[in-house]
């Protein structure tokens, strides 16, 4: 069993590396090195020594060695990609708000693979930042929730914060501070602009069972379904992933199938929709004359293509994510938990169903 040390807030404090070599029955001097991947020790030695950090759970502060004793605070944000627009705005809006209370900022990617991002938690964490932010999508299983939720718990047990911006909590004991947007409601409100137009066909291009973003907006779609009365037809539902080529590819192979059995679709992210777009055109279709179009996130390009979508507020979520988990620090009590606004934005891809 680890020992459990307090603090004299009742908060279990971090374990130190005398501990470690205590447990392992070696010298502060050899944990050091092995842990550093600079001393040939037998098998049996480090396998000591890696079995009592396990079980104490250490981290080694290697910051802290480097400036022998000197901090910096600073704030990591671990995103599934830096190339992707809706990411890149997030984490502008998480370095802007860093640099303005005086942080530094981290950054790391986990393409959107949920063992990677549990591992650069992980890793994060041994460079002890105030704060640790989640951005984007990930396949939330229980397996998933139960580490990460671990995880949050070794965050805060040192004085860190785990953020999860723009994804729902993982459970009510998590100690979470959680920054959504309503990728529902925002779901809801596209959905029944398309059906007070008329379509009551409504392709959804972007379904990724599991997936938190995906299924919060095919929740909102499949809600407005609901509330004006048209059936669901899961036929209408066409998975893929949230990049540019995924629209064209889910909506040219819609089209191959035969005449379309649609007369709008709602695109999960305005990069669906872009080669979504691309691939009606070239099928001879226009937009809206033929088919009706709606996107999600209203980025920079949306504006371009004349598309309606709705507007999330990407900046604001980095921002914001980086105030609340500065504030919890210094306040204390439960994690706090906020929903930003999203809207409609109405452009030129939408017309009214003529019959």
């Amino acid at each position: 069993m680890a020992r459990k040390a307090s603090d004299n807030n009742g908060g279990k404090r971090q374990t130190t590396i005398r501990e470690v070599a205590e447990r392992a029955g070696v010298s502060v001097a050899t944990v050091s090195r092995i842990l550093s991947g600079t001393y040939p020790a037998a098998p049996a030695t480090r396998s000591k020594v890696m079995r009592a950090v396990e079980e104490l759970d250490y981290v080694a502060n290697h910051h802290a060695r480097a400036l022998q004793g000197t901090t910096r605070k600073s704030i990591a944000i671990i995103v599934n990609s830096v190339i992707s627009p809706h990411y890149a705005h997030v984490a502008q809006g998480v370095q802007t708000q860093a640099a303005e209370d005086g942080r530094l900022c981290q950054i790391g990617t986990s393409g959107g693979d949920a063992e990677r991002e549990l591992a650069m938690v992980q890793f994060m964490r041994e460079q002890h930042p105030e704060a640790v932010i989640l951005v984007g999508n990930v396949n939330a299983d229980d397996e998933y929730k139960a580490r990460m939720s671990r995880y949050a718990h070794a965050l805060a047990s040192v004085g860190s914060r785990l953020v999860l911006c723009g994804r729902p909590p993982l459970g009510p004991d998590a100690p979470a501070v959680v920054v959504e947007y309503d990728n529902t409601g925002g779901a809801f409100a596209a959905t029944s602009h398309l059906l007070s137009n008329g379509h009551k066909r409504i392709l959804f291009l972007g379904r990724r069972p599991g997936y938190t973003t995906p299924d919060a907006r095919i929740a909102g779609y499949r809600n407005a379904l609901a509330a004006h009365g048209v059936p669901h037809d899961p036929s209408l539902e066409v998975d893929g992933t949230f990049e540019r080529y995924e629209g064209y590819r889910m909506m040219r192979s819609r089209l191959a199938a035969g005449p379309p059995d649609f007369t709008a679709a709602f695109a999960a992210n305005d990069q669906i929709a872009a080669g979504a777009r691309q691939a009606l055109v070239e099928h001879g279709l226009s937009i809206p004359g033929d088919v009706s179009l709606i996107g999600f996130d209203d980025l920079p390009p949306a504006a371009d293509i004349d598309l309606t979508t709705v507007y999330q507020p990407h900046e604001e979520l980095g921002r914001t994510s980086v105030r609340l988990a500065l504030e919890h620090a210094r306040n204390g009590g439960p994690p706090p938990h906020t929903t930003l606004g999203a809207h409609l934005v109405i452009r030129g891809s939408v017309a009214p169903l003529v019959k």
